[in-house]
């Protein structure tokens, strides 16, 4: 099994920048991939940014530029900078893992799962 645990949300305004961070305890795997999910109300979960064991990194087109995901493979973390924050980056987020290195922007790939943390951007 394994735990994340998700912190760093909150309520911002439009242009201000926020630091998601996702802590993984438990089980470890060889090969990984971490990613971040965010689902807003009455909307699918959608991908946001994954990091695989060996560093490569994956955006949605919305938020390429805006958002950097990093990992501290000491702390067992990885965290998701956003910048330039917008009303439409409101949601919950969510971070997970998955045991694959590919097709890693659907949900249906990860294994585990955090509670998520609420982001919320006012205009």
């Amino acid at each position: 099994q394994v735990q994340l645990v998700e912190s760093g949300g909150g309520l911002v305004q439009a242009g201000d920048s926020l630091r998601l961070s996702c802590t993984a305890s438990g089980r470890t795997f060889s090969s990984y991939t971490m990613g971040w999910f965010r689902q807003a109300p009455g909307k699918e979960r959608e991908f946001v940014a994954d990091i695989t064991w060996y560093g490569r990194t994956n955006y949605a087109d919305s938020v390429k530029g805006r958002f950097t995901i990093s990992e501290d493979n000491a702390k067992n973390t990885v965290d998701l900078q956003m910048n330039s924050l917008k009303p439409e980056d409101t949601a919950v987020y969510y971070c997970a893992v998955s045991r694959a290195t590919c097709y890693t922007d659907r949900p249906d790939a990860y294994d585990y799962w955090g509670q998520g943390t609420q982001v919320t951007v006012s205009s």
